[in-house]
């Protein structure tokens, strides 16, 4: 099976960051041959009326996938919930998840599996992703931001890998962490340095266990105002369709 795991849809497309989402989430729909619709718990939002109408455009089969549902402080409100999605489209299957604490993770799985077609394999068969190890060495850094600050800075930062240099007995990895606010670089770096070091040990340990290999992290943060709304500034950036 390929995952193609793509940004959400923004009905409003206000910035340029937005719009790129929305090219490369669009962009994927067309080249797959089931869509995984992951939704949040018993919330159903203008938003995901967006996705939904995408997706029924593009005559693709649909699994609608409730997550978070551990969250949920009465089950008692997931039966008519489930009754109003199930009348909103014909989705193939409406299966309610935790990801956090596996459950009906298999389930899922097997689901996925009844509705894909085969086929002769797309890439070798131990190749796990199309994504070089830098691009994988800056979204690690993105994510423990993201786990960290998400709430605080939810599309404000990106990263960009300046170095990347194995020698005999280390990966040396220099990134660079964009901001398009002071505050925003003062929240990033925290007191002391105090943030911006948990974010590089995090990534560290992580980097260490994907490439096998010892990792010498340097990150820095930088302010570049407005790369969120700059289409030119997002290309230099790395940002594409893909």
């Amino acid at each position: 099976m390929i995952f193609v795991d793509t940004p959400g849809l923004h009905r409003n497309a206000d910035k340029a960051i937005n719009r790129y989402m929305n090219r490369a989430a669009s962009s994927a729909i067309r080249d797959v041959d089931l869509v995984v619709f992951v939704v949040d718990r018993t919330a159903w939002t203008e938003e995901d009326d967006f996705v939904l109408q995408q997706i029924q455009q593009a005559g693709l089969p649909a699994m609608l996938v409730l997550n978070k549902i551990d969250l949920l402080a009465d089950k008692a409100e997931l039966l008519p919930h489930l009754k109003m999605l199930s009348e909103k489209a014909e989705f193939a299957a409406i299966l309610p998840v935790s990801a956090l604490r596996q459950h009906n993770v298999d389930a899922l799985e097997e689901q996925i599996l009844k509705l894909l077609p085969e086929s002769e394999y797309f890439y070798p068969e131990d190749q796990i992703t199309d994504r070089s190890q830098r691009f994988l060495a800056a979204e690690i850094v993105r994510e423990k931001i993201m786990r960290q600050l998400g709430d605080e800075l939810p599309y404000a930062i990106t990263v960009e890998i300046e170095e990347f240099v194995q020698d005999e007995e280390m990966l040396h990895i220099a990134a660079v962490i964009f901001v398009e606010r002071k505050g925003q670089k003062k929240i990033l770096i925290g007191e002391k340095g105090s943030r911006l070091r948990s974010v590089g040990s995090d990534a560290r340990r992580d980097m260490e266990a994907l490439f096998d290999s010892k990792v010498m992290l340097r990150l820095w943060v930088k302010v570049k105002s407005g790369w969120s709304d700059d289409e030119r500034a997002l290309r230099s950036l790395g940002y594409d369709d893909r």
